[in-house]
């Protein structure tokens, strides 16, 4: 795919389940791309509590998130304990948000915070957050319709959507048909895991047929975010 793409789309996967992030990475690979995979730092911690029911499923731990890592996937920090950035006081989710990037910085090899993208629980945040987040990362990933303009070198919050309970095959055919009747944009779609696994799934096949289906088309390019937004200063 070339720099002249005019729709990118970025499908990313929340909360590290194991089974369904080593076959999204699988996946991947099989159509050449970067898989945007998204871990709970304390996760990976003995003791961790699955934030509600959608969470209960067997997570993965650093030397998985290492393994994909190397293969060229994208291990994305999606917060300390998935709790509502937007719910609990300030003071309580910066310290959160420092101690799930010094997990990410202590146990992913190579991980750069300045180059890092954070992705919000519930997709919620305040302003206060994400002017601090401004500081530390490249771009942070919240709420929306999840149509963006291609992004520039000032582009910091992407916009997301996503579907759920339930399977959202329907609601991302939706979203992808109006993506590409349009001029042109970043569209994110958010999923969590395969075949029932967390808040709003899809199936591997069906993630296979929109891969093929969709980079058929020579305006059409598949990105990780932070690989996407760092490639700019090199061009």
């Amino acid at each position: 795919m070339t720099a002249a793409a005019t729709h990118w789309l970025t499908l990313s996967f929340d909360d590290g389940f194991a089974k369904s992030f080593r076959l999204a990475a699988d996946i991947a690979d099989e159509f050449g791309v970067q898989a945007d995979l998204n871990i709970i730092a304390s996760g990976c911690e003995p003791g961790f509590k699955p934030a509600d029911e959608y969470h209960n499923v067997p997570v993965g731990g650093w030397d998985l998130w290492n393994e994909l890592a190397a293969r060229g996937h994208e291990i994305g920090m999606h917060s300390w304990d998935h709790a509502n950035h937007a719910k609990e006081p300030l003071e309580t989710v910066l310290q959160k948000i420092d101690r799930c990037m010094a997990a990410f910085e202590r146990h992913l090899r190579h991980f750069a915070r300045k180059d890092a993208v954070y992705y919000f629980p519930y997709n919620a945040s305040t302003p206060a957050v994400e002017a601090y987040l401004s500081a530390h990362v490249r771009a942070y990933r919240g709420g929306g319709s999840g149509f963006n303009e291609l992004p520039t070198a000032a582009t910091r919050r992407l916009h997301c959507t996503a579907f759920g309970p339930g399977n959202c095959e329907a609601h991302l055919e939706e979203c992808v048909a109006r993506w590409l009747a349009s001029p042109g944009g970043w569209l994110i779609y958010n999923t969590h895991g395969y075949d029932g696994e967390g808040w709003g799934p899809i199936t591997p096949d069906y993630n296979r047929r929109l891969y093929e289906r969709l980079l058929k088309l020579a305006h059409v390019k598949i990105v990780a975010p932070a690989a996407a937004l760092k490639s700019l200063a090199a061009a």
